[in-house]
């Protein structure tokens, strides 16, 4: 088990509730769910975007009836040093093939938990590339309205990609998930950037 090494520090009495909430089986558990929740958000964006789930996607404008899963977003950027590069990318092929390949990667990494390191540097570029388009910097909107930010650094996107570099640091691919069976692959041994 991966968190065989960790040891609680804390000054309570063996066998206290505090004990057993730190046990290393207690820690991957949480970790291993942590990693299957935040898998199912990255799929069901992929899902809803395909096929017009009707909830982010309305019925009958997924990419798969010829709507474009990057225009309504990137052509709405309305704050932010790269606003007019993000008006340029909304709908082109590239953008959406990258976008969509990028949340079903993701999502199957961490549901099945191999390559979280490749998943965290691949959300974690997609989370900055989504937090620069919704820029919470600003107060202000390019039409002069209030921007809403409540946070002008962290908001979710941030939090996003702490926790996929997170899961990919602690190995929360090896409960609930294929991560041991991953990393002894010939293809993936001695590869670090891989497991």
């Amino acid at each position: 088990m991966r968190f065989a090494g960790w040891r609680n520090t804390s000054a309570t009495a063996p066998g206290t509730a505090a004990d057993e909430l730190t046990t290393p089986l207690t820690v991957a558990r949480v970790a291993a769910a942590t990693r299957l929740l935040t898998a199912f958000t990255f799929l069901w964006a992929f899902g809803d975007k395909t096929f017009g789930w009707g909830y982010a996607t309305p019925a009958g404008k997924g990419w798969i009836d010829g709507g474009s899963p990057t225009k309504g977003f990137l052509s709405h950027v309305s704050a932010g040093p790269l606003e007019a590069t993000f008006h340029s990318w909304a709908g082109a092929a590239w953008a959406d093939w990258t976008f969509m390949l990028g949340l079903l990667g993701i999502g199957i990494a961490l549901a099945s938990g191999v390559a979280l390191r490749v998943a965290a540097a691949a959300g974690t570029t997609m989370m900055a590339l989504m937090w620069a388009a919704e820029w919470p910097p600003a107060r202000h909107l390019s039409d002069g309205s209030l921007s809403m930010s409540t946070n002008p650094l962290v908001d979710y996107h941030v939090l996003y990609a702490a926790v996929l570099v997170t899961l990919a640091a602690i190995g929360a691919g090896h409960t609930w998930g294929l991560g041991s069976l991953w990393q002894s692959l010939p293809l993936v041994r001695g590869k670090r950037w891989l497991v």
